[in-house]
C-alpha cells in the first residue's frame, strides 16, 4: 500500500469514529439520537445550530439508519450498499477535515 492509500484509510477509519463520538456525544447530553430530522423540527436557530454537529455525525447516522431499516424492512443488498458507500465518502471527507485540524494544532503547539 502506498502512504497515500494509508492516510485516506486513517482518514476514513477517523471520520467513522469521529461520527460515532458526536453522535452518541450528543445522545448522553439530550436523551435522544441525533438525526436529520433536528433541520425541520427545532426552531430556526437551534436547527442552523445543528448543522456543524450533523455534517460530522452523519456518517454513523446514515448507518444506523441503513442497519435499522435493512433488520426492519428487509432490504435488499443495492440500496445497503448505497448508503454505505454514501457514508463511506462523507466520513472520508470529514476524516479528511479532522486530520488537518488534528496536523495544525500539533504544528501550533510544535512551536
Amino acid at each position: 500500500m502506498s502512504a497515500e492509500q494509508i492516510d485516506a484509510l486513517f482518514a476514513l477509519a477517523l471520520g467513522f469514529a469521529f461520527a460515532g463520538l458526536i453522535a452518541t456525544g450528543y445522545q448522553v447530553f439530550t436523551q435522544r439520537p441525533a438525526s436529520f430530522g433536528q433541520l425541520q423540527q427545532s426552531p430556526r436557530g437551534v436547527a442552523v445550530a445543528a448543522i456543524p454537529m450533523l455534517v460530522f455525525a452523519a456518517p454513523f447516522i446514515i448507518m444506523r439508519n441503513t442497519i435499522r431499516a435493512a433488520r426492519h424492512d428487509g432490504r435488499t443488498f443495492v440500496p445497503v450498499m448505497v448508503a454505505t458507500v454514501i457514508a463511506g465518502c462523507w466520513s472520508l471527507m470529514s476524516g479528511t477535515v479532522v486530520v488537518m485540524a488534528l496536523s495544525a494544532t500539533a504544528h501550533a503547539f510544535a512551536g
